[in-house]
């Protein structure tokens, strides 16, 4: 009869409750001769059934002809043997292979058929490294379709005489030998409602009951929980509540991380249990410094999911912690860390200094989402980084290809926000051109109305795509999908508009109808900054003597406000600001403060960069007041002689 190589498993590890620890044994049936006694014969048929896409399923059977399994109990004595360094345990003879060379020879194979062979070739080798190499197989085996390879791992004699013995013996595993492969046969499709699922859930929700799992081991029947049931489960709710009875300050970082895990995919929104949360907060604060970047990933994750924005110290000291771990995130861990960082709006110079070192050179093998979501932290946060905005182009130029349609929006859009062209300009939008014609329909309407309105602000004109843009069908599905035709949207379709009548006059394509156009363009992150804006108007009293010779926030024709204007006649001479008669040039008076421009920088934000060629293609003399040039004048005199070399450079003296 053909047998598995496989002899046997132990569930032994030290400090586990002795009756727990057991060997067993698959291999040959033992003669009379051997003078072991016999044990019962397994059922003729072990159903193990793998869940398909659409509910089907495989159905799979461990019958007498393919494998024997023989299962031997231990006494206490026997068992302490097995855990021990010397006897005449398996360990001792040569059998015992350690779990750490387990687990690394496990780690280097990458196919189930490697893994079987390796499996094949041990005497015994305890839950613990069996359930791992179900973890492995599934890890290798498992993508977003299901198995890949059904039958090697389905029909494998080793995984048919696994799966039995994990049935069979569940309530012998170990704490840990249970719940790793429950989790490894979920991910595994294997149906649930199969004995083998049946008797390991079983098994745990006694446990459960009895207070018999740890911390961990109770995060881990959990997230096996959610993936078989969903949040609705009621077993979810007795972990959560035995994990509130916990003494929290005596978790380890690891035990933490996995509760706020659990929390995140069970409550999703933490009111419910705010006090477990604030509790683990205040916890969580003592051992930030101690977490790994997978541990500060998680948690940060966790604490946007649960939208704990009352736990500001936390997010503060995880955010500092976590600049020494950028160069060791993995692609998806740097994503949540800059997730946190947008969602709760905090700035830290010195993780920005951190990406700034760690994305140039490291941006040939970033995944294209980590790519993007580091453009849209830099522009949220107007962020104009020139080391990582030139690799990010360079990135694009050689791999659009590899670029989704809105990662291609998300990583070129910040360059017309930040108003910044790279050094690589050219070649990038000859890149973006090439795409655009090519996949020009697969594109989301608000998607490429936002990269179409960054090209225009960096005076990159998208005019062969332009009717396409003020067409009748692509403005009814813009206005079809959210957030629709808001005054947002409809002012970035305006300002295309007025771009291509000011700066594009050989154009003739079609026009933006009127009831598409806004009166005034909507810059929420330009905003006019009042106090800076008093200031600028003592200076101007002080200067033109009376306060009818300018006027602020005035409304043009023209879509735009500017913030302070003063008419002039032919000769040069100040006008009322309520004349319309013989005003021969208009001034335009750009208060800008902090906001207007990029963090840390004096370039100015692209709207702002538009408004002022726009303003100079209508007439205006536009005369920027730049906060950093005006912040130490501290007098209404010192501000009227700065705003007189500013705004009249040639006279001497003003005539009223």
């Amino acid at each position: 009869m053909a047998l598995a190589s496989l002899k046997s498993f132990r569930a032994c590890s030290a400090g586990r409750p002795a009756s727990r620890r057991v060997l067993l044994a698959l291999g040959k049936s033992l003669s009379s001769a051997s003078g072991q006694r016999k044990p019962p014969d397994p059922p003729s048929a072990v159903a193990v059934r793998q869940l398909r896409p659409g509910g089907k399923c495989r159905y799979m059977f461990c019958r007498q002809n393919h494998v024997q399994l023989r299962i031997q109990a231990l006494c206490v004595n026997d068992a302490a043997q097995l855990c021990g360094d010397t006897g005449s345990g398996p360990k001792a003879d040569g059998r015992w292979m350690d779990e750490q060379v387990f687990f690394r020879k496990l780690s280097s194979l990458s196919t189930s058929k490697e893994i079987f062979k390796f499996l094949g070739s041990l005497e015994v080798m305890s839950d613990v490294m069996a359930s791992g190499a179900l973890q492995r197989i599934s890890e290798v085996e498992v993508d977003d379709d299901g198995l890949k390879n059904p039958e090697e791992v389905l029909e494998s004699d080793v995984f048919k005489a696994l799966c039995f013995q994990f049935e069979f013996e569940a309530s012998k595993l170990s704490n840990a030998g249970l719940l790793n492969a429950l989790q490894a046969l979920i991910k595994l499709r294997i149906d649930p409602e199969s004995t083998l699922m049946a008797s390991l859930l079983s098994e745990s929700e006694e446990r459960l009951a009895t207070r018999q799992l740890a911390v961990e081991h109770q995060c881990s029947l959990a997230e096996s929980l959610l993936e078989l049931e969903g949040p609705s489960c009621a077993t979810l709710e007795q972990i959560v509540n035995h994990i509130q009875e916990e003494d929290i300050e005596n978790w380890t970082p690891r035990e933490m991380t996995m509760v706020y895990k659990m929390l995140q995919a069970t409550v999703r929104e933490g009111e419910q249990y705010h006090d477990l949360l604030n509790r683990m907060n205040s916890a969580t604060l003592a051992i930030a410094d101690q977490l790994s970047p997978n541990f500060t990933s998680i948690i940060l994750n966790s604490l946007v999911v649960l939208q704990q924005t009352q736990a500001v110290p936390l997010v503060i000291a995880l955010c500092k912690h976590s600049v020494k771990h950028v160069p060791y995130f993995t692609a998806d861990e740097l994503v949540n860390v800059l997730d946190a960082f947008l969602c709760f709006g905090h700035r830290e110079q010195s993780f920005t200094d951190a990406l700034e070192t760690h994305v140039p050179k490291s941006i040939s093998s970033m995944h294209p989402e980590t790519v993007s979501k580091v453009m849209q932290y830099c522009c949220q946060k107007t962020i104009l980084s020139k080391p990582i905005f030139d690799a990010v182009a360079e990135c694009f130029i050689s791999d659009a290809d590899k670029f989704t349609t809105s990662q291609i929006a998300e990583c070129l859009a910040p360059f017309g926000t930040l108003n910044y062209l790279p050094p690589s300009a050219s070649s990038l939008f000859r890149k973006l051109e090439t795409v655009l014609h090519t996949c020009f329909s697969q594109f989301q309407p608000h998607t490429l109305l936002n990269l179409l309105h960054s090209c225009v602000l960096i005076q990159r004109y998208p005019v062969n795509f332009l009717p396409k843009i003020f067409s009748p069908y692509f403005l009814q599905h813009l206005q079809a999908q959210p957030p629709g035709l808001d005054r947002f949207v409809a002012s970035q379709l305006t300002r295309l508009f007025l771009t291509v009548t000011l700066e594009c006059p050989f154009y003739e394509g079609p026009k933006l109808l009127p009831k598409y156009q806004v009166k005034a363009f909507l810059t929420p992150h330009c905003s006019l900054d009042f106090h800076l804006l008093k200031r600028v108007k003592a200076g101007l009293l002080y200067l033109l003597k009376k306060r009818i010779y300018f006027a602020s926030e005035v409304s043009t024709p023209y879509f735009y406000i500017v913030d302070i204007e003063i008419k002039l006649d032919e000769e040069g001479f100040v006008l009322p600001a309520a004349q319309c008669e013989e005003v021969h040039k208009r001034i335009a008076l750009c208060v800008d403060g902090q906001n207007r421009f990029c963090i840390n920088s004096h370039n100015l934000l692209g709207e702002e960069a538009i408004k002022r060629r726009h303003l100079q293609l209508l007439g205006y003399k536009v005369v920027q007041v730049p906060f950093f040039e005006i912040e130490s004048l501290h007098t209404s005199r010192k501000m009227a002689e700065y705003l007189h070399k500013k705004i009249f450079p040639h006279t001497y003296g003003l005539g009223c």
